[in-house]
């Protein structure tokens, strides 16, 4: 795989995007968008500092490019809108007209997402991709694509977004625009005539001007400051958790669609297993008995020792697939929740499942106390189908399972010599792990590159359990 992956539970620490989902980027040092290492302090605290720190830092000439970019980005959305919207009405009358209000909604998803990173232009916190705050299609074509996004409550807060910034913000930014050209000329204008026609008298105007330049810079800071914190509370409304709280849930609906999937289709292996294996021997033994059954009435009416004989070797086979059925009845309740697991916990669950791999395994697991039934299980299944793995795709000579309880965390690593290229793809059964480990609030991350080693860890916040019904 030469990559690490990670479950949908919440996650921190590097190597832990997936589908868009990103870190808070931290408050030390962030990059504009078009490169320059700066201060993180949004605007409109910089605005509280102290004039000169704020005056002579790049801030105010950001605050202006954001005015500047969301006046001209304002008129293109306005002038796009108000054609969409005109024609519906118009073409109403036809019975189409309710297809161009519908585009521009839909055309409010990429202008909230040219927001988004507009916004760090102010290094407001980054925000998850337009696609990372919706939630998946899972059915292909477009009707089904329009179902769920007109359903969705983000789209209808960014269509309301679009429609003030195309309103409200235009005008705001159009009447701090204006006052700045006109704050412009006077500076510029003025010494170009005063070298022209010799009459310095026309820097009077230039000198006028000059104490005007720290209050326009201020209003762009504030204005600025004020539209991007206006668009946040339109784009994710307060209270939310924010665009964290909006990603892991787009994530979790997408695990919990993925485990319902897994779950039928474990369903059906059962179905199928009991009605190849355990039922098939059942109406053996029966049929078997029956058989035994003709040959000792048989017997009875003088049928002689070898109508016996052959009845008590009925009994026999009848006997064997009655325990063979039975073994196979104790592997299928095995599979699904094995026995060793409830009664002694943990590690010697893992123990057992390290005999049975026919790849050698050195187990290293510390779990002194019981921990919850769910934690135990989640662990086992990750040690079971993974040791599968090694054992039938890695090449490894060797494995480890690696980890314990500590501090209210389980962790818990299986690590082989195998020959790596691992990876989690949707219905695997990595992919259905990372998932179990989601729902207890626990993540899995594997690292497998071409050639190996292949590491497996997961970690589970957990208390201790005195009990393995908890």
């Amino acid at each position: 795989m030469g990559r690490e992956v990670t479950s949908g539970g919440p996650r921190t620490g590097a190597g832990v995007r997936r589908r868009g989902l990103r870190r808070r980027p931290e408050p030390v040092r962030a990059r504009r968008p078009w490169g320059g290492a700066v201060s993180t302090a949004p605007v409109r605290r910089l605005v509280a500092q102290p004039p000169l720190r704020y005056l002579s830092s790049a801030e105010p000439w950001w605050a202006l490019a954001y005015v500047a970019t969301g006046a001209g980005l304002g008129a293109v959305s306005l002038l796009v809108l108000g054609v969409l919207i005109g024609l519906g009405l118009l073409l109403s009358v036809i019975g189409v007209g309710v297809l161009m209000p519908v585009g521009a909604v839909l055309l409010s998803i990429p202008l909230a997402e040219i927001e988004r990173r507009r916004l760090r232009m102010l290094e407001e916190p980054g925000a998850p991709a337009a696609e990372a705050m919706h939630a998946p299609v899972e059915q292909p074509g477009l009707r089904p694509w329009l179902a769920v996004r007109l359903r969705e409550q983000v789209t209808w807060r960014e269509f309301a977004y679009a429609v003030v910034f195309a309103t409200v913000f235009l005008v705001v930014n159009l009447a701090l625009l204006v006052p700045t050209v006109l704050l412009g000329a006077m500076l510029a204008v003025p010494p170009w005539v005063a070298y022209r026609t010799g009459q310095p008298e026309a820097l009077i105007l230039t000198a006028i001007s000059l104490p005007a330049v720290p209050v326009a810079l201020y209003g762009y800071g504030a204005v600025a400051a004020l539209q991007a914190r206006l668009a946040r509370l339109l784009l994710y409304p307060p209270d939310d958790g924010g665009p964290e709280r909006d990603a892991q849930v787009v994530e979790l609906t997408r695990s919990r669609a993925r485990l319902a999937d897994a779950f039928e289709t474990e369903r059906h292996l059962i179905q199928r297993d009991l009605h190849d294996g355990a039922q098939q021997r059942l109406v053996a033994l029966v049929m078997t008995l029956g058989l035994a059954e003709l040959e000792l009435d048989g017997a009875e009416r003088g049928g002689g020792e070898e109508a016996v004989r052959q009845g008590a070797e009925l009994v026999k086979r009848a006997r064997g697939e009655a325990k063979e059925a039975l073994t196979e009845l104790r592997d299928l309740v095995h599979g699904i929740h094995p026995q060793v697991l409830t009664d002694r916990g943990l590690a010697a669950a893992v123990s057992e499942v390290a005999v049975r791999c026919p790849v050698p395994v050195r187990v290293e697991l510390e779990v002194a106390e019981r921990l919850p039934r769910q934690v135990e299980a989640t662990a086992y299944f990750v040690v079971s189908e993974a040791l599968t793995n090694v054992a039938k795709h890695s090449g490894a000579s060797s494995a480890v399972v690696s980890g314990g309880w500590s501090a209210g965390k389980l962790t818990v690593t299986v690590h082989d010599d195998g020959v790596g290229g691992a990876a989690l793809r949707v219905g695997s059964g990595l992919q259905g792990l990372a998932d179990r480990a989601a729902v207890v609030g626990g993540r899995l991350v594997l690292s497998s590159p071409p050639g190996g080693p292949t590491a497996l860890n997961l970690e589970v916040p957990c208390p201790p359990s005195s009990s393995a019904s908890s």
